[in-house]
C-alpha cells in the first residue's frame, strides 16, 4: 500500500493518539510482567505547556515507550499539584478584578473560588501534553487535593509529630510580604543587587557626641531596639554603658558590646534592629533586648511606623532618607553591593519576620537519603549533582512546612484555649476533641472550642509523598499496586529542584517505606535561547510550545528538543532544530513511500547487490542496536537519538534503499522486497520513542494489522551477532562509490554514462560489495590490474589504486592542464608548508595543536601530489 504524497501530521497525530487512547494501550494494571514505572514531576494546576515542560515530558515519553516496546508493564502516571502560592495569587487576583476582597470572603468561600479555577484551569496543561504525544496512563490522573492523596497528607503530619518530628516555634523567617506567606530557605533566591549604604547620625544621650553608623535599611530605624559596638574596638570605648537615640523615633536605646561587630564594616558599629534581621535577633535575645515589629504582613509600615504608617517600605525608604537630610541626620550615601532574597514564586523582596510556624526537623531523616545517592542504590544523572546534594543534605535546616494560605492542606491542629501550646493534632476533627478532652480532663469540650490552626501545608510536603501517595501507599502500605509498581524506575525532572522535591521524595520513602522511591534521577538541563537566557514568558523569548506543534509535528518537535540535549546541560534551543526534526520525519515518510511504491516481482532472482547491501546493514543495524542499548543505559537520550537518526538518514536511505532499489519503472524482485521490508520494521520499532506518530502511521501502511499487532506494544529487536568485517569492508566500498561519484562531477561525467573501473589491487581489497559499487558506479565494467592503466584518472582508497578511463569521454588536453596547475599550486603549498616545519623558532614556540595541524597539512599535500602525477601521467600515455 502507497503511502499518500504528502506528510500531514496534524491528520496523522490526531488519528493515532485517539486509536492509542481508544484501545488502552496507555492503561496499566498489576499483571506478571515486571514493572516499569515514572510519576511525572507534577506541573501547577493552573500552568500551561512551556518549552521546559516539552523538553522534561518528550524525554520521560521516550523512556516508557521503550519500556513497552521491551516487553515491561509500562506504567506512567500523570497529574498536577495545588501550587498553594501560586494558585491563590491567580484566584486573589481574579477575585480582585471582580471587585472581591478575599479578607472579607470565609475559608470556605474562598476555597469555592478556587476550587472553580482549579476545575476551569486543571486540566489544560494535561491536554496539551496529549498534544506532545505524551502516553501517560491518564486513568491514573492524580491531583495533590485528590481525596486520598490530601488524607495521606495529614496522616504523614499527624505521624511525624506524635515521633517528635514535627514541632511549632516562634522563630525568625522569611516573608513574602506579596503573597503574605512564610517560605522555606529554599524558596528563597539570593540576588547580587547595586544598592546604597546609608551613614546614619544617632545622638548619645547626655552629650554633644554623634555616632555614625551604616546601614542598608535606613526604614528599620523605627525597629531599633540597641547599638552594638566590638568591645576590642578602642574607637567606641568611651561609649560603653551610654544610650544613643534613635533619629527621627526619638526612642533611647541601649548601646551594647558583643564580638559579633565586624569593626572594618561601615563604621564599625551595628544598629540592632531583632525583628527584621536573623542576625540582630540572635543579639537580640542574647542581651534580652526590645522586639519591635515595624511591618504589616503586606511590607507596609504599621503604627510603629509612626507618620509613615501604611506606606510601602520601598516608599519610605526614599522619603526618610529625604527626611534624614533635613533633620542633619544623613552623613552620606555610598554604593553598595547587596545580596537580596527574593521570593522563589512571586519574585517579591524578602522580609525577615519572626512568626510562630511549624517546623520539620530533617537533619536524622536526612541521612539515609544521603547515604541512598552517596552508595550508589539512587543514581542521578550526571554524577556532576552528587557533590551538590551531598553539600545540601550535609547542611540541611529544619523545614519551615506552614504557610499563610487558604488554598492548600490545612495543618491538622486544633487549639482549644489561650496558650500558645493549647492544641492538639489529630487526623480528624471528631479525634480532635477526643484527644483535648484527655489532654486537659475537661470532658465538657465541645466541637466548637476547638479552633483548627488556620495556616496551610507548603506545597511540597505534599508532592514529596507523590511516589507513595499515587498508589496509595500511605493509607494502605500493603496494598498490591504500590507492592507492584514501588519503588519507581526513573524520575527524570529540573536540576532546580533537586532538593525541593527529589531529595525530599528519597527522604519519604526510607521513611515510609524503608526503601528508594526510584533507581534512576535523570536530570534536564535549562531550556535556553541562542543568547544563553532561559527561556520565559517575562523575556518574551519562548516561543509558544503548541504553534511549533502545529508547525513542524509534534514528531518534529520531539527530535528538535533532543538533538541537543544532554542530561544535566542547558539546551540552547534554536528553532532550526525543529526543522531539522521536521526534515528528519519526512525523510522517514519518503523512504517508506518508495518502498511502499514498488511493484514486486516473484518471478526475479535476488541479484548480487542486493544479497551483500542486505547483509550489510543487519550488521550495522545491530552495531547500532548494542550502541543504543549503552546510550539508554546512562541515559545518553541526546545521543540515543543521535545514533538512530544516523542510521536511518545515512546507511538506511542513503545507502541501504540506493543498493537495492529496482531500476526505473521495473519491479522489484520479493526477497528483497520482504527482507527491506522487515528492515523497515526494525528500524520503526528503534525510533517510535522518538518518533511515535510517523512510525505508528507507516507500521500500519505496511499492512493490516490488529490492535494486538500495533508498533506501541511490538517487541523491541533482539541483540543478535555483529559482522564487524562486512561493516569495516562496505566503508571501503563506500568511499570507492564516492570516489566515483566525485569524478564524475569534476569532470561532468552524466551518471546515465556507463565508465570502467580498473582496481590496483595491493592484496588487502575485498570483492564483497563489487555488485554494490557496480550499480551505484554505473560501471560497465569493474577489473582488477597487476599495473597502472593508461590515460586514466586515478583516486586511492586505503591501499588501493583505482583508475577510470576518460578517452573519449572528456578532453584530455584540458584535463593535462588542469591537472598541471593543481599540482605546482600543491607543491608550492606543500613548499611553504615545510618552511614553517624547518623553521626552529616556530617548532619550538608554536602549540602542539598547531604543529600537529601543519604536519598534517604535509602529509595531505604529500599524498595529493602522488596522485596528480599518476594521473598526469596515465593521461600522457
Amino acid at each position: 500500500m502507497a503511502l499518500a504524497g504528502k506528510y500531514d501530521s496534524k491528520l496523522i497525530e490526531e488519528k493515532w493518539y485517539a486509536y492509542w487512547m481508544e484501545n488502552n494501550y496507555f492503561h496499566s494494571e498489576v499483571d506478571e510482567r515486571e514493572a516499569y514505572t515514572i510519576v511525572i514531576p507534577p506541573p501547577n494546576v493552573t500552568g500551561v505547556l512551556h518549552m521546559g515542560h516539552m523538553l522534561n515530558n518528550t524525554i520521560q515519553d521516550v523512556l516508557i515507550r521503550r519500556a513497552r516496546l521491551k516487553g515491561y508493564n509500562a506504567c506512567w502516571v500523570p497529574g498536577t499539584d495545588h501550587a498553594s502560592i501560586a494558585t491563590e495569587a491567580k484566584v486573589v487576583a481574579k477575585l480582585k478584578e471582580e471587585g472581591i476582597d478575599k479578607n472579607n470572603l470565609t475559608r470556605e468561600q474562598f476555597l469555592e473560588h478556587a476550587w472553580e479555577w482549579t476545575h476551569k484551569h486543571g486540566g489544560i496543561i494535561l491536554e496539551q501534553l496529549k498534544k506532545l504525544g505524551a502516553s501517560c496512563d491518564w486513568e491514573r490522573t492524580a491531583f495533590t487535593m485528590d481525596d486520598n492523596l490530601s488524607a495521606s497528607v495529614i496522616k504523614v503530619f499527624v505521624d511525624l509529630y506524635n515521633k517528635g518530628l514535627i514541632y511549632r516555634g516562634y522563630r525568625m523567617v522569611n516573608w513574602d510580604p506579596e503573597a503574605k506567606t512564610t517560605l522555606s530557605d529554599e524558596e528563597v533566591i539570593y540576588e547580587e543587587k547595586q544598592g546604597n549604604l546609608y551613614y546614619l547620625k544617632y545622638k548619645i544621650e547626655g552629650t554633644e557626641d554623634i555616632l555614625t553608623i551604616a546601614t542598608t535599611r535606613p526604614e528599620t530605624i523605627m525597629g531599633d531596639t540597641a547599638i552594638c559596638i566590638n568591645p576590642n574596638d578602642e574607637r567606641f570605648a568611651h561609649l560603653k554603658g551610654k544610650k544613643a537615640i534613635v533619629p527621627i523615633a526619638n526612642r533611647v536605646i541601649p548601646i551594647i558590646e558583643d564580638e559579633y561587630v565586624d569593626m572594618e564594616f561601615g563604621t564599625g558599629c551595628l544598629k540592632v534592629t531583632p525583628a527584621h534581621d536573623t542576625n540582630d535577633k540572635v543579639l537580640g535575645d542574647k542581651h534580652g533586648l526590645e522586639v519591635i515589629d515595624i511591618f504589616n504582613e503586606d511590607a507596609t509600615l504599621n503604627t510603629f511606623g509612626l507618620h509613615y504608617q501604611g506606606k510601602d517600605r520601598f516608599v519610605v525608604r526614599k522619603e526618610i532618607v529625604k527626611e534624614l537630610e533635613s533633620i542633619g541626620a544623613l552623613d552620606k550615601i555610598e554604593t553598595h553591593l547587596n545580596k537580596i532574597g527574593t521570593s522563589e514564586r512571586t519574585k517579591a523582596v524578602i522580609e525577615p519576620r519572626l512568626s510562630d510556624q511549624w517546623f520539620l526537623k530533617m537533619k536524622d531523616l536526612a541521612q539515609p537519603a544521603l547515604d541512598a545517592v552517596l552508595d550508589k542504590e539512587v543514581n542521578l544523572v550526571p554524577e556532576k549533582f552528587v557533590s551538590t546534594y551531598r553539600y545540601w543534605m550535609e547542611n540541611v535546616r529544619d523545614w519551615n512546612i506552614s504557610r499563610q494560605l487558604w488554598w492548600g492542606h490545612q495543618i491538622p491542629a486544633y487549639f482549644y484555649g489561650d496558650g500558645k501550646e493549647d492544641f492538639v493534632v489529630a487526623e480528624s476533627r471528631e479525634e480532635a476533641l477526643v484527644f483535648a478532652k484527655e489532654k486537659t480532663g475537661n470532658d465538657k469540650l465541645i466541637d466548637t472550642d476547638l479552633t483548627q490552626d488556620p495556616d496551610a501545608l507548603d506545597t511540597w510536603f505534599s508532592s514529596w509523598l507523590w511516589p507513595m501517595s499515587v498508589f496509595n501507599g500511605i493509607l494502605e502500605p500493603e496494598n498490591k499496586e504500590i507492592n507492584y509498581y514501588y519503588p519507581t524506575n526513573d524520575l527524570v525532572t529540573a536540576p532546580e529542584i533537586l532538593f525541593f522535591w527529589v531529595a525530599r521524595m528519597i527522604i519519604a520513602g526510607y521513611e515510609y517505606r524503608k526503601e528508594k522511591p526510584f533507581t534512576n534521577v535523570y536530570l534536564t538541563g535549562i531550556v535556553r535561547d541562542k543568547q544563553r537566557r532561559k527561556m520565559s514568558k517575562s523575556l518574551g523569548n519562548s516561543p509558544n510550545p503548541l504553534d511549533l506543534i502545529d508547525k513542524y509535528g509534534a514528531d518534529g518537535i520531539r527530535v528538535g528538543m533532543l538533538l541537543s540535549s544532554p542530561a544535566g546541560n542547558d539546551l540552547m534551543f534554536d528553532e532550526d532544530l525543529c526543522d531539522q526534526g521536521s526534515k528528519f520525519v519526512n525523510k522517514i515518510f519518503n523512504a517508506s513511500r518508495l518502498i511502499l511504491g514498488w511493484e514486486v516481482s516473484d518471478t526475479i532472482g535476488q541479484p548480487e547487490a542486493s544479497i551483500a547491501a542486505i547483509a550489510w546493514y543487519r550488521s550495522k543495524f545491530q552495531k547500532a542496536l548494542l550502541e543504543l542499548e549503552n546510550n539508554y543505559d546512562k541515559y545518553r537520550i541526546s545521543d540515543a537519538l543521535m545514533t538512530s537518526y544516523k542510521l536511518i538518514w545515512d546507511d538506511f536511505c542513503g545507502w541501504l534503499l540506493e543498493a537495492v532499489k529496482p531500476a526505473y519503472q521495473s519491479p522489484i524482485d520479493a526477497k528483497t522486497y520482504q527482507e527491506v521490508i522487515s528492515i523497515l520494521e526494525d528500524n520503526l520499532k528503534i525510533v517510535h520513542p522518538f518518533v511515535p506518530f510517523i512510525s505508528e502511521e507507516i507500521w500500519h501502511q505496511i499492512k493490516d494489522r490488529t490492535k494486538e499487532e500495533a508498533l506501541i506494544i511490538a517487541s523491541w529487536p533482539k541483540i543478535e551477532s555483529i559482522n564487524e568485517d562486512l561493516i569495516s569492508e562496505f566503508e571501503i566500498a563506500a568511499d570507492v562509490i564516492s570516489g566515483i561519484r566525485t569524478i564524475r562531477k569534476e569532470k561532468n561525467i552524466a551518471f546515465k554514462e556507463t565508465i570502467e573501473l580498473s582496481v590496483l589491487n595491493s592484496g588487502n581489497g575485498t570483492t564483497t560489495f563489487d555488485a554494490i559499487i557496480n550499480k551505484l558506479g554505473n560501471l560497465s565494467g569493474l577489473n582488477y590490474v597487476q599495473e597502472t592503466v593508461e590515460g586514466a584518472i586515478s583516486f586511492r582508497v586505503k591501499s588501493n589504486e583505482y583508475f577510470i578511463p576518460v578517452s573519449g569521454v572528456i578532453n584530455v588536453e584540458e584535463e593535462i592542464k588542469k591537472l598541471t596547475e593543481e599540482l605546482s599550486y600543491t607543491e608550492g603549498f606543500l613548499k611553504s608548508v615545510q618552511k614553517k616545519l624547518q623553521n626552529e623558532r616556530f617548532v619550538n614556540n608554536a602549540p602542539d595543536q598547531v604543529i600537529t595541524n601543519e604536519r598534517k597539512k604535509e602529509a595531505d599535500a604529500e599524498a595529493k601530489i602522488v596522485t596528480l602525477k599518476s594521473s598526469l601521467e596515465n593521461l600522457s600515455k
